[in-house]
């Protein structure tokens, strides 16, 4: 990323862009977890494709290649989630794009790879649960800069996790929370809204006591719903739950890259971020994974509660310029609407079971959805409509 732009330009180019969805294996049949990620991540080696394995075996991970614009990876998340679904079906499972499984997991279904061993005899049953992000990575060389950008997210996270909560379902029952994969997220010791940090050495000082007193076994644990990637020149957000589609992910993408543009704008400016007072964004994030995209969203800055709607109107109004100067502002803001009218990944799980009344249906309409959006061209290669 350019280390000296011009104050108050706007460099779309050189932001690079690289998506992570995480997703859940089930049996097709009794929708429960399937604990087969190591057979997943074969078949999709067999077919072009590298899965990571997480923490439980019910769990495969896509990562895209490093894009400058959205329009870079349109094509690659429609792909990667296609040829996983193909790699689970010869292996008896089905691919969904949900934060949190319908029915609970087996217990003792942890991946047998010595870090995530080592987190279970350290952690314990905190690592039984099974939980699905989508993290956006956003290039930035200089580890200084980062950390303000990270002050300048810090207000807008929740709402980016009320615009993709996709997790009210758990255990075969509604929790009446729109992200129950936030809650469960929360257990973590190093999880949540990143405090506010002076600088990059107050960021990493924060890191090393965590390492020191036992809180982390490594860098890659700090789950702060904001952070500096451990592995890459990159800033992670990584609040929100995998979106139920590829548009509301290419969606969510570009609102944060268009995020982390601004922010760096606002610091060539010499623009402060907003000191927010942390358990305030604490209540924040807890509200916006209550209530999710159809209810009240907390604004940590005026601390008044107000719609989820008018919040991501606000956002948007917010990052204008960047969207502009991306050409994604008409794309994005269609593309909302079509949320607003047709309910995100949590309402329509809501809707299907008040219709149906019964959590096949809801799978069902799930995994029919982790591919909506996607057209085959005329060799059958699948693309993202735009």
């Amino acid at each position: 990323m350019d280390d000296n732009p011009a104050p108050g330009r706007f460099s779309a180019s050189s932001a690079t862009l690289g998506i992570e969805e995480e997703f859940l294996l089930c049996d097709p049949q009794s929708g429960r977890p399937s604990p087969r990620n190591f057979e997943v991540a074969a078949a999709g080696r067999a077919l072009g494709i590298e899965l990571q394995l997480e923490l439980t075996r019910c769990q495969v991970e896509t990562a895209t290649e490093i894009g400058h614009h959205i329009s870079d990876l349109r094509d690659q998340l429609c792909e990667s989630r296609a040829v996983t679904a193909d790699a689970a079906a010869r292996e008896g499972c089905q691919l969904i794009a949900v934060g949190t499984p319908f029915f609970d997991p087996v217990v003792e279904e942890i991946t047998p790879k010595s870090r995530y061993q080592r987190m279970a005899g350290q952690f314990g049953a905190l690592t039984e649960g099974v939980m699905c992000g989508c993290h956006i990575h956003v290039g930035v060389e200089d580890r200084e800069r980062t950390v303000q950008i990270i002050n300048h997210l810090r207000p807008w996270l929740p709402v980016l996790l009320a615009l993709t909560a996709n997790s009210p379902l758990s255990g075969g029952r509604d929790t009446g929370y729109a992200s129950w994969r936030y809650v469960l997220f929360g257990r973590w010791p190093s999880s949540g809204p990143p405090p506010f940090f002076e600088s990059a050495g107050h960021y990493e000082d924060a890191v090393a006591a965590m390492l020191e007193t036992g809180v982390i076994l490594d860098p890659h644990m700090v789950y702060w719903d904001v952070r500096m990637s451990d592995h890459l020149p990159t800033v992670e957000i990584r609040i929100s739950d995998v979106p139920a589609t590829v548009e509301e992910t290419m969606t969510l993408a570009t609102l944060v890259q268009s995020l982390v543009v601004t922010a760096t704008a606002a610091i060539a400016k010499g623009e402060p971020a907003p000191v927010v007072d942390q358990e305030m964004l604490r209540a924040a994030c807890w509200r916006a994974a209550r209530d999710g995209l159809d209810g009240r969203s907390l604004e940590v800055e005026s601390v008044r509660l107000t719609t989820a709607h008018q919040a991501v109107r606000r956002l948007v109004d917010h990052v204008e310029p960047a969207l502009s100067a991306f050409g994604e502002f008409e794309q994005v803001t269609t593309s909302l609407d079509r949320v607003f009218s047709n309910g995100n990944g949590a309402i329509v799980q809501r809707r299907e079971l008040a219709r149906r009344s019964r959590v096949a249906d809801v799978i069902a309409e799930c995994a029919r959805r982790t591919f909506e959006g996607c057209t085959a061209d005329g060799g059958g290669k699948l693309s993202a409509t735009p």
